[in-house]
């Protein structure tokens, strides 16, 4: 069997300033792709990546079109240069999705950067109306996890769930204030390895994004989605879209199910997956990857030197 490839992309939490900018520099595709962007959002969101200011970066709805940008254009390079050529499948990680689904064709970098700036905004309104947070959990089984959460929720009354399923030993939690510290009373009791807040205001992948998600399931309805040959391994279901309808459902029922990223990998090695390409911000995913499989080839690429490793 062929070496089978996967391009995979990251979500929130990947950036940093200066993401981008040596991209931009060099490769005229890059260069291309980040103008476009700037002009279809009508704001320097290219500056934004390259150099701020960090607090409007890490503003989840700059952050967003910024990651998604910066994967793109760094695919555009890839492709420019011959390096992508058959791909089995593609994935993203929340935000990553909808990389993945422009690097499939089911969508246009045009319309996709438009969503995404919505999906942020969206996603900040609900985070200001019913506020949250998120917490990592380390070194416990998922069911051990779901089940301190379903109980944490019981005796508090308060929204907690499992938001990604990341690897086999770092699941994330998600909920209201008062239903996360319960949960986390209760998985360092029975027996997590560290227990790590996130730095962030918004509880992704839980009910509390229901008001974000309603909104953003008018804004996929205006969207024109395109059949593709190359599938994108759903976030919620870890399994293949297959169809127009299945993308539009997933993107609304993502914003409040958990990722579940260690089934959605697992999905790609039982398909016959070799390689793992990375491309975006960082390498958070490959990261994950070698955790749940470490013998299977993993490259991030996304900057200049990963660029011209992969080239050489």
């Amino acid at each position: 069997m062929p070496n089978r490839l996967a391009l995979i992309f990251p979500g929130q939490g990947s950036q940093y300033l200066g993401m981008g900018r040596d991209l931009y520099q060099r490769y005229p595709e890059a260069r291309a792709l980040f103008d476009e962007a700037d002009e279809l959002l009508g704001l320097e969101i290219s500056k934004l990546c390259f150099e701020g200011p960090a607090e409007e970066l890490h503003d989840t709805i700059n952050t967003q079109p910024a990651i998604l940008a910066v994967s793109l254009a760094t695919l555009q390079v890839l492709r420019a240069r011959h390096y992508v050529k058959e791909v089995a499948f593609a994935a993203g990680h929340s935000l990553g999705e909808y990389s993945a689904l422009v690097a499939s064709g089911h969508i246009s970098f045009a319309d996709a950067v438009q969503l995404v700036r919505e999906r942020g905004r969206l996603m900040k309104k609900a985070g200001e109306n019913r506020p949250g947070g998120m917490v990592a959990v380390l070194g416990l089984e998922a069911d051990v996890v779901d089940e301190a959460c379903q109980q944490a929720s019981e005796e508090t009354g308060r929204i907690v769930q499992v938001a990604n399923y990341n690897s086999p030993a770092q699941i994330v939690i998600s909920g209201e204030q008062e239903g996360l510290e319960k949960a986390i009373e209760s998985v360092v009791g029975k027996g997590a390895r560290r227990v790590v807040p996130l730095a962030v205001s918004i509880a992704s992948h839980c009910p509390l994004m229901e008001s974000a998600a309603q909104g953003l399931h008018q804004a996929v309805a205006s969207v024109a989605f395109q059949e593709t040959r190359v599938p994108v391994v759903a976030n919620v279901t870890a399994q293949p879209l297959r169809s127009t309808e299945e993308v539009r459902e997933e993107l609304v029922k993502q914003l409040v199910s958990p990722v579940q990223w260690l089934d959605s990998v697992h999905h790609m090695l039982n398909h016959g997956v070799a390689t793992f390409v990375e491309i975006g911000p960082k390498d958070v995913l490959s990261k994950l990857i070698k955790r749940i499989d470490p013998g299977v080839e993993r490259i991030s690429v996304g900057d200049v030197a990963g660029v011209e490793t992969w080239g050489t």
